[in-house]
């Protein structure tokens, strides 16, 4: 096993278009490993959504890789302990793995790069983070620059597919078992919802990329509808890289009618990281540090409003509605993310962070510099963002955007009003909750906040 070589494997869990193992494989022997390591994470421990997610993918990538000839080795622990025991173990004489951005992958990559021969590939972004910069060579905080020099820099390079066969080791080191790390919900099972709606791994990102792309033309006029199945769920599939952006793009780019819009969604995920990539406290930590002074709401009230949001209690329809999704499916539809987002940090006057990590724990597609970009821009505190007095009104909204198919089948306490009752209804049925606050004195209260800490009086 001397000339056996591992590929650490992390948000990476595919086969095409996977640099890492393309590489492995023109050297020897591939032992491919994935090592839940939740102490270098620390606080960032992947929630409960994204460890059911994880589960299903590592059991499919296992399958494919046994159809190759091959196996996953899953053990748990410190990645550069793991890793260099592996070593002692097998005798690889080399580690290859796709390129992580997230502060405390940086951290564990630079620590496995000191005991052993580490191989960083890219191939998770469309280009890789750090690598759009100005004409002085300065990164980018804000995305219209980023977006027009990027977009310049495509198409990606075209994917490669997955190998046939994988060369296998003599003898394979031990794995732990994946039903053993108890990464599934037991007592209670609260993910029946997520299987009805999801199927990680890499089949199940290719079959969701298909569907969409029969769609995509449609996208930039549908995607704001949660009515409607308008966007393309690959968010979790691109998270935990079941599949690549190159493929996503190549595979969107060559329909008769390429959207743009979702083309430049697909950059705002590059945006996201490069953010991080400069600001790697950027989910703790405001963009704009003036808005350190912001009186937030604490204390016992507070908190009780924060869970109300959180169970989908709010007494706004549409909000709830969305809460209540993301709690049932571990995802939630983008613009309804928006209005919910804007509603706790406005309305309520509660700090993007509680919210920021309320998504960490329950979405599928929780990625740390998506979540903590799209929190800081929703508050206005981003080096990116919404200003702040631009206060989203979740009543006009959920009319707008035609929400009442959507709202009656996540609220089915309000099923059987029409649609000109079912966003403000004026007499709440049984069981259904009054509004924690009415909008225009939640949005007093927010700009007095707001001029409170621009020292101006209130």
């Amino acid at each position: 096993m001397s000339s056996s070589v591992i590929v650490w494997l992390r948000r990476d869990l595919r086969l095409a278009d996977q640099a890492a193992f393309s590489a492995a494989a023109a050297e020897g022997p591939v032992i491919p490993v994935y090592v839940l390591d939740d102490e270098t994470a620390k606080h960032r421990r992947m929630g409960g959504a994204s460890r059911w997610w994880v589960h299903h993918s590592l059991a499919s990538l296992d399958a494919d890789l046994r159809a190759r000839g091959s196996r996953l080795i899953l053990r748990r622990g410190k990645c550069h302990e793991v890793l260099a025991a592996l070593r002692r173990e097998t005798g690889a004489r080399r580690v290859h793995c796709l390129a992580h951005y997230e502060p405390w992958w940086r951290n564990a990559e630079a620590a496995v790069a000191r005991q052993l021969d580490l191989v960083r590939h890219d191939g998770n972004y469309l280009a890789p983070p750090g690598t759009i910069t100005s004409g002085a060579g300065t990164p980018y905080r804000i995305f219209t620059p980023f977006w027009r020099t990027l977009s310049a820099r495509m198409p990606p390079p075209m994917p490669r597919p997955a190998p046939a066969s994988l060369p296998a080791p003599a003898h394979w080191p031990q794995s732990e078992a994946l039903e053993d790390w108890a990464l599934l919900p037991r007592a209670p099972d609260w993910a029946g919802g997520m299987r009805a709606e999801w199927t990680p791994g890499e089949a199940g990102a290719q079959a969701r990329l298909a569907a969409f792309a029969d769609h995509a033309a449609r996208y930039a006029g549908e995607r704001n509808f949660p009515a409607i199945a308008g966007t393309s769920r690959l968010s979790p599939h691109l998270h935990f890289g079941e599949v690549s952006p190159a493929a996503v793009w190549h595979r969107i780019a060559a329909t008769a009618r390429p959207s743009e819009t979702f083309l430049g969604e697909l950059g705002w995920r590059d945006y996201a990281q490069n953010v991080i990539l400069q600001l790697p406290d950027y989910a703790a930590t405001n963009g704009r540090p003036g808005f350190e002074a912001l009186p937030w709401r604490t204390g016992p009230e507070a908190e009780d409003d924060l869970a109300a949001w959180q169970r989908g209690r709010t007494g706004y329809p549409i909000v709830d509605a969305g809460m209540r999704e993301l709690w049932a499916t571990g995802w939630m539809h983008n613009r309804v993310r928006m209005i919910a987002a804007s509603f706790l940090i406005k309305h309520l006057l509660i700090d993007w962070r509680a919210g920021e990590r309320w998504f960490w724990d329950t979405l599928v597609d929780a990625d740390y510099g998506a979540n903590a970009v799209n929190w800081q821009w929703s508050a206005g505190t981003g080096v990116d963002a919404n200003l702040f007095f631009r206060i989203m009104a979740p009543l006009s909204q959920s009319a707008k955007f035609a929400a009442a198919p959507y709202i009656r089948r996540w609220v089915p306490e309000l099923a059987g009003l029409g649609d000109d009752e079912i966003h403000d209804p004026p007499l709440r049925p049984h069981g259904y909750p009054q509004q924690l606050i009415g909008h225009a004195e939640g949005r007093a209260r927010a700009l007095a906040a707001l001029a409170q800490a621009r020292g101006q009086p209130a």
